[in-house]
């Protein structure tokens, strides 16, 4: 990817609007653009922490795992991301693994120099922080989440944060949810069992609180679904 196609790409990111063409060059200036095939790790759980990297196309699995293997997935992150959220201003190691979930092309930046032209650009600044305090009421709600409610509730509170986030919106209102995420994907996301998650879509299709076609994509009424749990 050229300069002119990573500043045009870049610019598209909510966090660089409004930046001057000067400020820009200097985040492009630090840039440079790769692709990774599916089924590929960017980095690993501990890897020395180097890099922060923004999504112009793929999908993204970001992940912890055990000493005994067992895998909690942190997010899924697409086009227009950034990740990880974690390693401004100091040292350590990735706190997950990422995997490549559908080939993907990324920008990646140095986080060393990102840090030195957020420190020459307070707006810039400002505007990561906001992030980052977005990613962390998210990940507070979904803490809590795990702690207030049971099982059943959960994975409610996750199909309609999965289709806000990943679904695509029918004319009715109504979200489509791709079969992109396994039963054992979900179960991951919440720390659950494989057979908990297919017992209770079960439950939730025969109670027509879901849908699902032919192709096993799940069709969500989102407000349907959280009165369920009100």
């Amino acid at each position: 990817m050229e300069t002119i196609e990573i500043k045009k790409m870049l610019s598209q990111f909510t966090l660089f609007r409004g930046l001057s063409d000067k400020e820009m060059d200097k985040i492009v200036g630090i840039s440079i653009s790769r692709e990774w095939k599916k089924g590929s790790h960017i980095f690993m759980q501990d890897d020395p922490l180097e890099n922060v990297y923004f999504i112009q196309s793929g999908r993204i699995k970001i992940y912890k795992s055990d000493i005994n293997g067992k895998e909690q997935i942190v997010t899924i992150a697409k086009s227009g991301d950034m990740f990880p959220h974690v390693g401004f201003f100091r040292k350590g190691g990735y706190p997950a693994f990422s995997e490549v979930l559908e080939n993907a092309k990324l920008v990646v930046v140095p986080i060393d120099q990102f840090e030195s032209v957020l420190i020459e650009n307070p707006e810039l600044c400002i505007k990561v922080f906001n992030v980052l305090g977005e990613k962390i009421v998210d990940l507070q709600e979904r803490l809590e989440a795990q702690v207030l409610n049971n099982t059943y509730e959960q994975i409610i509170k996750l199909l309609v944060r999965l289709a806000k986030l990943h679904g695509e919106v029918l004319e009715n209102g109504l979200f489509l949810l791709k079969a992109e995420f396994t039963n054992k994907d979900l179960a991951n996301m919440i720390g659950t069992t494989r057979e908990t998650v297919s017992r209770t879509l079960t439950k939730l299709k025969k109670d027509k609180l879901i849908e699902t076609d032919a192709s096993g994509n799940i069709i969500i009424d989102s407000e349907k679904l959280l009165e369920e749990i009100i």
